[in-house]
């Protein structure tokens, strides 16, 4: 069975189970008809003023006739839980999942527990999946590496296979068959000449064409904070209980700014694009980023799917414009 999620969950206990995981974010972003599928929430009752990521969700579950949906009901969106409300009698069955607060290994325990014992499986069988996925998670870790000691693979391929880690493609052999082209292509190049090198951080953004214009300026992105979170190479080699709890979105934002600072200096990044969703309750945390970085910050909100705005463009150029003049005058000095 077809099993859809709302956001990364164990992925481990859904394979375990034999079923195939479908992240609903990237079916709904990457369809043609996203702009239509947040019509279409709106035209059933959703407000404009709502997560145009709940609303493509929504149209996403009915358009794909997925039956069985892993919601997380803590740790991700406030608004998720209105959703599966507005799909009751829809005949959707949807398994709840939840990231306690604080970490708490009793807690989150029970709730991998709850899991499998929901999908017919259970945490050792699980575990089995886990080893099993762990050269795969290896293969995107030394993508991401690639992107920025080398420059050889792009930051829109570096989005593309880390926030597939959700799911693997409903399919880890494909998945994994498609990986290798892209190393092996990487491998076979030079390291491209020194850029700009920016992070984007906060949730994949809902813009289809903003990696593509981040290089036309000449800005190398070479970290994608919460896509490599998806991936959960920052956790190889733990257990499959601690390598959620390492998981760093579902939780407070303060291990989420360690590991930016962390990357920030590891990857020599001269700014950060800090990516927010409209009507999103984690644009809140923009200002602790700011006071947690010593780089410029630009703040990009985005609301439906589909390109840059005008607006968005010029402020992106400037940007652009910022770091190069803060690169040159670092050269004057020396």
């Amino acid at each position: 069975m077809r099993i859809g999620l709302t956001s990364t969950v164990p992925v481990e206990i859904i394979l375990a189970a034999g079923h195939q995981p479908v992240d609903l974010n990237n079916v709904f972003v990457s369809a043609s008809s996203a702009a239509r599928q947040v019509e279409r929430a709106e035209s059933a009752g959703y407000p404009r003023a709502s997560c145009a990521w709940v609303k493509g969700i929504y149209s996403t579950i009915l358009d794909e006739g997925i039956e069985r949906v892993v919601v997380v009901v803590q740790g991700d969106c406030s608004q998720m839980q209105a959703m599966v409300e507005t799909l009751n009698g829809a005949g959707v069955e949807f398994i709840p999942f939840s990231y306690p607060y604080d970490r708490g290994a009793e807690r989150l325990q029970r709730e991998l527990e709850a899991l499998a014992a929901a999908l017919g499986t259970d945490v050792e069988a699980a575990t089995s999946i886990q080893m099993s996925l762990a050269p795969v998670r290896e293969k995107v870790a030394r993508l991401d590496e690639l992107t920025w000691t080398r420059g050889t693979v792009s930051g829109w391929e570096n989005h593309l296979y880390q926030v597939s880690c959700s799911d693997f493609w409903g399919d880890v052999g494909a998945f994994e068959s498609a990986l290798d082209q892209v190393l092996g292509r990487a491998a076979q190049k030079e390291p491209v000449a020194e850029r700009a090198r920016v992070g984007l951080v906060g949730v994949p953004p809902i813009y289809s064409d903003l990696y593509e214009f981040l290089d036309g300026l000449g800005m190398h992105v070479a970290f994608n904070e919460i896509q490599r979170q998806f991936t959960m190479t920052p956790s190889l080699g733990a257990d499959l209980l601690t390598q959620y709890q390492r998981y760093t979105y579902p939780y407070d934002v303060f291990a989420r700014l360690e590991d930016i600072q962390v990357q920030t200096l590891k990857r020599g990044l001269e700014g950060i694009i800090h990516y927010v969703q409209s009507f999103c309750y984690r644009q809140i945390h923009d200002h602790l980023l700011r006071n947690a970085l010593h780089c410029p910050v630009l703040t990009l909100e985005g609301d439906r799917p589909g390109r840059l705005t005008g607006r968005d463009k010029l402020r992106l150029e400037a940007f652009c414009e910022t770091l190069e003049a803060r690169r040159s005058a670092r050269v004057g000095d020396r």
